[in-house]
């Protein structure tokens, strides 16, 4: 609180220091339990088992005391990374021992330094002070009992922390709409404890945000994806977008840029330190209001390859059901004849990637064992440079078959720890940043995409190829708000699409672009994605967003964001100036709820029944599309 202070206001002193109270006893009283439960039966069992019991209760109480301190050390980077406490990434990473590893070595080492020697220092500052359990002469077996039961139930009250119905959750003592605030009043173990039940628990969305008719919910989806030409009776939001051009299929390839935030882009009024991709903005179809839907890499590969809406579940990337039969422009495009490829720099498997894509659609991966003589290695795989080189060569290679291509390229080095090549790019002299390593990361991330578009505009695939240059996320989410809607603005430009250069000021969203590229490229089937196909207009102009378990939905400048416990607050959002300013209830917000309940129920929804799919070859729906397409085509 005395770090974050500034964050804090005066009002809200009281209810952080009573809430946390109530969040620590319960934690202590979980902690607690199994020390009690073993002591009782050091008590009861025979004395030749005493000895082992003894050593199995000291174990676990030095194992939880340094768990605790661990998560407590850690907390500070975590914030300033993050802006919230260790939550559900905390335990994400740990599946990438080696990823992450070299990540806190390269860019965190005095924190990794910091948290490592405080748990050695509680360690045995805490073997010296703390017995191991010995026997209890002074009190008999009834008497232990009298003692024991009374505890046993009282640390059984702490743990819930509440005589009400539901034991104390996060959403008992959250009081104010900004995110870090709230999570200061928790402690690090809670809060990564709170987000491992959560995820165990992910389907039940309706028990965040609250429950709607089903048919209601897909009702109300397809209406807001304004389309006409619905063709299945089983996948609910399978239709037909007629396409912007049918004369030839074109390739398409998507450089998704990691972390590069509209903060960073000239051309967006950011710091101006991306002046390739501001050139491309000058030369193709820029969007000034582009928003990510989440704050992680697969989030935005989840928006961008599959067109699925974000829910406080884990990317689509990520799930189990997801991983064959779930829809991607991939599998689309395969079926139309496409090669299909993925070319990352590290390792493929990091995220579930490599699992994901093959199982839905795309033929080949390429990764860091496939880059040709890399001539830098970062903690994350071969450096952006290198990566495009290869890219390069991969698309050259697939321009010589007769089938046309799709090649989505992932960049990493803009990610932190941010190491990249010396000596390629400098700032200005001048130049002001509170962390000019990263901002030099930027800077060399835009050089080598610079280089990669100037040699594939020598190349003879460039003339036939769309290109797709958009950020995943920014590189972090921070404000006050419980969704910094801010913080999600990103670059987005459009090259080769057939129309003439521009800016396009409409607000848009990720999930817009995976339709939109496939009516440029003269795709024209059915898919399930509910995105607008930016060639056309609409009669609003929407995105959607979740931040931790908080989900955004905004339509025109008119925003709802949901919040667990079933509770939302409206906002009003001036994509302009990208001012978020707080509104009362009034008479439109409750059609704007609706929506934002319908889409993210409808991400768990269509996940878990397996909603969000093509059809099977063998399915009876192909003539269904053929005409709805021809007949959207004729109306269109």
């Amino acid at each position: 609180m005395l770090w974050q202070q500034t964050r804090i206001e005066t009002e809200f002193l009281i209810p952080m220091l009573v809430g946390g109270l109530r969040v620590d006893l319960s934690s202590s009283a979980y902690l607690s339990l199994p020390l009690l439960l073993l002591l009782m039966l050091h008590q009861f069992l025979p004395q030749l088992l005493k000895p082992l019991i003894a050593k199995v209760g000291y174990c676990y109480s030095v194992a939880i005391v340094v768990l605790v301190v661990m998560c407590e050390a850690s907390t500070p980077a975590f914030i300033n990374q993050y802006d919230v406490r260790p939550n559900r990434l905390f335990i994400e990473y740990l599946t990438y021992p080696k990823e992450v590893f070299s990540m806190l070595t390269s860019g965190h080492l005095a924190s990794l330094v910091f948290v490592f020697i405080t748990c050695i220092l509680v360690t045995h500052f805490y073997r010296k002070l703390v017995p191991v359990m010995g026997p209890s002469n002074h009190l008999n077996n009834i008497k232990a009992l009298l003692v024991s039961f009374p505890v046993l139930l009282l640390l059984v009250l702490m743990a819930r922390g509440t005589t009400g119905h539901r034991p104390l959750n996060p959403s008992l003592v959250y009081f104010s709409q900004d995110a870090l605030v709230n999570a200061l009043t928790l402690n690090s173990p809670y809060s990564v404890a709170f987000a491992l039940k959560n995820m165990k628990n992910e389907e039940n969305v309706a028990n965040l945000y609250g429950k709607m008719d089903e048919s209601e919910m897909f009702n109300l989806v397809k209406q807001a994806s304004h389309r006409t030409y619905f063709v299945s009776d089983d996948l609910p939001t399978l239709s037909v977008n007629p396409a912007y051009q049918t004369q030839k299929k074109k390739n398409l390839v998507i450089i998704l840029e990691e972390s590069l935030g509209a903060r960073f882009v000239g051309a967006l009024g950011g710091a101006g330190i991306t002046p390739e991709l501001d050139k491309l903005y000058n030369e193709g179809w820029g969007f000034n209001h582009l928003y990510a839907t989440g704050t992680r890499s697969v989030r935005g590969i989840e928006a961008i390859v599959t067109g699925f809406p974000p829910s406080p579940s884990q990317s689509v990337v990520k799930l189990s059901k997801s991983q064959h039969q779930f829809y991607t422009i991939a599998d689309t495009l395969s079926r139309e004849g496409y090669s299909t490829q993925f070319i990352y720099g590290g390792e493929s498997h990091f995220d579930n990637m490599k699992s994901f894509f093959i199982g839905n659609g795309f033929q080949d991966i390429v990764d860091f064992n496939n880059i040709e003589s890399p001539t830098y290695i970062a903690s994350w795989g071969a450096c952006d440079a290198d990566l495009f080189t290869q890219a390069d060569k991969e698309l050259s290679q697939l321009a010589k078959s007769d089938n046309p291509f799709f090649s989505l390229i992932f960049t990493s080095s803009n990610h932190d720890p941010f190491d990249i090549p010396a000596h390629k790019v400098s700032l200005p002299e001048d130049y002001q940043s509170d962390d000019i390593k990263r901002d030099l990361a930027v800077k060399y991330a835009d050089y080598a995409l610079g280089k990669f578009i100037e040699k594939a505009k020598q190349q003879d695939y460039w003339e036939d190829t769309v290109f797709l240059v958009v950020a995943d996320h920014d590189i972090r989410a921070y404000g006050t708000e419980p969704v910094p809607i801010k913080s999600f603005h990103i670059p987005g430009v459009i090259l080769n699409s057939g129309l003439a250069a521009q800016r396009d000021d409409r607000l848009v969203s990720q999930l817009d672009l995976p339709v939109t590229l496939l009516s440029l490229i003269g795709v024209e089937t059915a898919s399930p994605m509910t995105g607008f196909d930016l060639t056309k207009q609409y009669p609003v102009e929407r995105a959607m967003m979740q931040y931790y378990n908080n989900f955004a939905y905004i339509e025109n400048n008119e925003v709802a964001i949901l919040m667990p416990g079933e509770k939302v607050s409206y906002w009003r959002y001036d994509s302009k100036d990208k001012k978020q300013t707080r509104t009362t209830k009034n008479a439109q917000h409750a059609a704007l709820l609706e929506k934002a309940k319908a889409h993210v129920l409808f991400s768990s929804a269509a996940y878990q029944k397996s909603l969000f799919k093509l059809p099977d070859a063998s399915s009876n729906t192909d003539a269904r599309i053929a005409f709805s397409t021809r007949q959207a085509r004729h109306n269109d």
